[in-house]
């Protein structure tokens, strides 16, 4: 393609999808928009959800959902929930819950596993079959439980166990034999637990995000300035009554015993470096903790949603999933994937109104909004165009990961949910979420206020 060809179809993308054009559809293009989401007040481990299943999380977040917008189970065309820590007997997590939560045996379902990003990949998946055509209804959500984790046997004891049958034919002699041949008190001590290391590094995340922050320069006193802040503004929004509409009761209870509303700077200062040790800036103050919890967001077609009366909260206009140098840029994902979305939309930072960003770590977070506005990284990595600086006023203002919580699977709904009603309320144009993955991944999107006046 010669350069004139280029230009001559790069003026033309602008002047189609340039910033103007972004607020009106034409009438024949499919769009897809987020109606409503809902979920379960995230709790720590093994508290309030600690004999519940995630699969019945799940199923209360998407009957909690179904209530709240009063949709009809026969308006459903598809289910798709994320989910990382997976329960062996519900692998397809999103199917059983979807079943046991009343909708019809008809109606396909799916899970998807990507890491913290695993339900933003559900919506966005949701979006993409209804640009496609292939549906017009979706719930998108996702879950995840620590109480109740798959713990297994060796791999020793687990293949003797699968041997035992052949070995149980010659005699229960053979079959004690068999069985106790080797150690069998090791065998029985050395369980498996979910590991918490990534798998092709080696390394915790943790780690990552701490080294990461040395090369970004951010410092323990940013990192626990910034951890206080997600708690106080969590807090301020429980308060204000934010949630009300977004969080569905379990048990007549809407708290998230996460939220330390109280935290200050002396108080989390305190702590000693959970990762690195002895010197390491990373607490299980300005980490997120482990978590309990579902949610799940309604999709819709925009012609769908009118028809059936719905007011939309915004338009899913953009989305990008990256992957990034697992062992140095573990936990940069946010900033590739904003760089894109931004790019290909024509936008600027200047642009946005409203941020949420995922907040495994403080130093993630702010190592993410140091790369953004970096020109040493810009010209290293995006021929020289920053990113851009992120307005912190407009960054995370009901709070985050680090205070609410993060059950893996359920996070990137619940930023979809949140930046959508955000968007409405505070009458702002465009939101960006964006969120850091294992494994290097990374997810961004923007959103665009839906104009219900």
């Amino acid at each position: 393609m010669n350069t004139l060809s280029k230009t001559a179809l790069r003026s033309h993308f602008l002047s189609t999808y340039g910033k103007i054009r972004f607020a009106s559809t034409s009438s024949s293009q499919r769009v897809a928009v987020v109606v409503d989401g809902a979920r379960l007040p995230f709790a720590q481990a093994s508290t309030i959800y600690k004999d519940e299943m995630a699969v019945d999380l799940q199923r209360m977040a998407i009957v909690g959902l179904m209530n709240k917008s009063a949709l009809e189970k026969d308006c459903v065309d598809h289910v798709i929930c994320g989910n990382v820590i997976q329960e062996v007997r519900t692998s397809n997590i999103a199917r059983e819950a979807a079943i046991n939560a009343g909708l019809p045996n008809s109606i396909g379902s799916h899970t998807v596993a990507m890491a913290c990003i695993s339900s933003s990949m559900a919506v966005c998946t949701a979006a993409e079959k209804i640009l496609a055509n292939q549906a017009s209804v979706i719930i998108a959500g996702g879950v995840e439980t620590f109480s109740d984790v798959p713990i297994r046997l060796s791999r020793r004891l687990r293949q003797k166990l699968i041997q035992l049958p052949k070995a149980k034919k010659k005699g229960k002699l053979k079959a004690l034999k068999h069985m106790t041949k080797g150690s069998l008190i090791n065998d029985l001590i050395n369980i498996e637990t979910p590991a918490i290391a990534n798998y092709t590094t080696g390394e915790v995340m943790g780690v990552s995000s701490d080294r990461l922050s040395a090369k970004f320069g951010v410092s323990r006193e940013e990192m626990d300035k910034f951890t206080v802040r997600s708690h106080s503004a969590a807090q301020a929004a429980h308060d204000e009554g934010f949630y009300n509409d977004e969080i569905i009761p379990y048990k007549g209870d809407m708290a998230e015993n996460g939220i330390k509303g109280d935290s200050t700077i002396e108080s989390v200062s305190k702590l000693k470096p959970a990762f690195v040790k002895p010197f390491g800036t990373h607490t299980a103050a300005n980490s997120s903790f482990l978590t309990d919890g579902a949610a799940a967001s309604l999709i819709m077609s925009e012609e769908r949603a009118l028809e059936l009366g719905y007011k939309p909260l915004a338009y899913i206009r953009n989305w990008s999933f990256k992957a990034c140098d697992p062992f140095e840029e573990l936990l940069l994902g946010p900033t590739y994937c904003s760089q894109d979305v931004l790019s290909k939309m024509n936008l600027n930072m200047s642009d946005i109104g409203v941020f949420e960003i995922h907040e495994a770590f403080a130093g993630q977070v702010l190592s993410n909004l140091t790369a953004m506005n970096s020109q040493k990284f810009a010209d290293e990595n995006f021929g020289g165009r920053k990113v851009g600086e992120v307005d912190l006023d407009k960054l995370n203002t009901k709070g985050g990961s680090l205070s609410l919580g993060h059950p893996f699977g359920a996070t990137g709904s619940r930023l979809f949910t949140t930046a959508s009603r955000r968007l409405q309320q505070e009458g702002e144009r465009f939101a960006l979420i964006a969120a850091c993955a294992d494994g290097g991944l990374g997810h961004a999107c923007i959103l665009e206020r839906y104009d219900n006046n």
